[in-house]
């Protein structure tokens, strides 16, 4: 079965949004039976903490190489 990649990587701007994938984080989790919502849920801030922290360190570090044409050259990803 072909998977669709997720939204925030799709087409040729891949663009970054936390909240975007937390949202997918926290459907993971739900289709991993974990409960995200609830007076003592924290599953939620978790999906918030790892998404925050995989755009950080994608805009902090990730570079694009273009290896042709008049856009040749190597770009930080923001």
């Amino acid at each position: 079965m072909l998977m669709a990649p997720p939204l925030f990587l799709q087409g040729n701007n891949m663009a970054l949004s936390k909240s975007a994938l937390k949202s997918k984080i926290e459907q993971e989790m739900i289709k991993g039976g974990l409960v995200i919502t609830g007076q003592y849920a924290q599953a939620s801030v978790l999906a918030e903490a790892i998404a925050n922290a995989v755009i950080d360190e994608i805009t902090a570090n990730a570079s694009v190489s273009v290896t042709g044409g008049s856009s040749a050259g190597s770009y930080k990803v923001s």
